[in-house]
């Protein structure tokens, strides 16, 4: 059954079923959650496990609290490539499935994930090789360097399973069919703070290992969930109209129009957490205090920002499927509900946490006096978050529309003037850890206003994926 778009009560509707399989999508904002909060979860793995590291490490010490900060950040650019050329076969694999073509999901699907694969290998043999060198550029001082070091030599081995995993991930995303997501990402997340808990402090009857401990329990965290996912669509009986029994020919052209597609995606998650590292390594040298603060305020922001970055990767697959029905009318509607969605969500989480900051910051320390440090740089997060919010689903959904250099472009942009703003309130007016991180307002707001004016243009609606 295929039922054609249709306009229904002023909401534009698409109805696309292969045998059996039926996705509905609307412009409602019930339609936009049930996309997006699976997504929410399975989108924010990573930054689960940085927080988790992060929050244990915490206990451990400041020079831990550091560490995990500065190789966190790093880990975080690692796993974003990865999940950035998925994004190419997410794109192609919704576009597919709004234009009704079912038989060219499994050649998309199989060419992503030969991809990954030889992009992990890539990425371990630099991560075991090339750091050593890569951080020393970086990190002035030796205990932070050593602890990064110890970290990243075990949690390397997980970028094999994480790069796999979320091929697969784009592939039910791309149908639409998101809700094994969340189940895949509490496995995963709960196995890693057994596992951090028990080999950070040694309890359980595991040895005791710091921040070593962190990077292992990660790692076989992921390993875990990779298997559980693949048990499941070994399973799922929904997705055999796929074909995915069947391992096609790899097929280079397929590859190559997922590579063009995401290459500007990996681009601007290199250049937007690169800004970060670059960040850390500037706020590295006002000393390992201020180093250890700023990573407090970094895990309210990985937290915070979860239900923005699910709404983004959802954004992704709505946009993608309406202009895959030819219904580009609805592009803009749907992407101005989802930032209003994205708002109120961010208000609902951070106006509690203007009046109870201790308490937030708490969880990541049971040093006080770091916490109260941080409380006057957690009130200039909560100014950058609502900025963010609605800011980054603009641009997730100009990404969507298959403009992805242009995104790139407006990313590289703005992240010059963002950097050259740290390092003028760091270095030069020396205006401390409020100023440096107030300057990623400015990088909001120009991300914004550059994607409003380019969706509003209209000059996307010939975008090829």
């Amino acid at each position: 059954m295929v039922c054609k778009s249709t306009f229904l009560d002023k909401k534009h509707v698409i109805c696309t079923s292969f045998s059996g399989i039926f996705m509905k999508l609307s412009t409602t904002y019930k339609q936009i959650l049930a996309i997006s909060t699976p997504i929410m979860l399975g989108s924010a793995a990573q930054n689960v496990i940085v927080l988790t590291d992060g929050i244990l490490l915490g206990r451990v010490g400041e020079v831990e609290l550091g560490a995990i900060g500065f190789v966190g950040v790093f880990y975080l650019i690692i796993a974003a490539i990865g999940f950035g050329f998925s994004k190419g076969g997410q794109l192609m694999i919704a576009r597919r499935t709004g234009e009704d073509k079912p038989e060219e999901v499994s050649k998309i699907f199989y060419s992503m994930l030969f991809f990954e694969l030889a992009l992990a290998v890539v990425m371990f043999l630099f991560m075991k090789f090339g750091c050593p060198y890569f951080f020393a550029l970086f990190v002035d001082s030796e205990l932070i360097y050593e602890k990064s070091l110890e970290y990243l030599d075990y949690r390397a081995y997980g970028v094999f399973f994480s790069y796999l995993g979320v091929a697969i991930i784009a592939l039910y995303t791309g149908i639409a069919r998101t809700t094994f997501i969340i189940i895949d990402t509490i496995i995963l997340g709960a196995i890693n703070i057994v596992l951090n808990y028990g080999l950070i402090f040694g309890d359980f009857g595991l040895p005791e290992m710091g921040i070593a401990g962190a990077g292992l329990a990660s790692t076989i965290a992921e390993i875990v969930a990779f298997i559980v996912f693949v048990i499941y669509m070994f399973f799922d009986k929904e997705i055999r109209i796929f074909r995915l029994d069947k391992w096609p020919k790899i097929d280079f052209d397929i590859i190559k129009q997922q590579f063009r597609l995401s290459t500007p995606v990996v681009a601007q998650a290199i250049v937007g957490l690169g800004s970060a590292f670059v960040f850390f390594s500037i706020v590295e040298n006002l000393g390992e205090r201020e180093l250890a603060i700023t990573n407090l305020i970094r895990m309210v922001y990985l937290c915070f920002s979860i239900p923005a970055w699910g709404l983004c990767s959802g954004i992704h697959t709505i946009v993608s499927n309406f202009i895959g029905q030819g219904k580009r009318i609805a592009v803009i509607p749907i992407i101005k509900k989802t930032a209003w969605l994205s708002f109120i969500l961010m208000l609902v989480i951070i106006l509690p946490s203007v009046l109870i900051p201790e308490y937030i910051l708490a969880i990541g320390t049971d040093d006080m006096s770091l916490v109260y440090g941080a409380i006057p740089t957690l009130y200039v997060l909560m100014i950058i978050l609502a900025f963010f919010s609605v800011a980054s689903v603009y641009f997730n959904g100009l990404v969507g529309t298959g403009a992805t250099f242009l995104g790139l472009k407006i990313q590289a942009f703005w992240v010059v003037i963002y950097i050259g703003s740290i390092y003028l309130a760091v270095e030069v007016i020396e205006g401390g850890l409020e100023m440096a991180w107030g300057t990623e307002i400015i990088y909001w707001i120009g991300i914004w206003a550059f994607s409003w004016w380019y969706l509003r243009s209209k000059r996307w609606y010939n975008a090829e994926v």
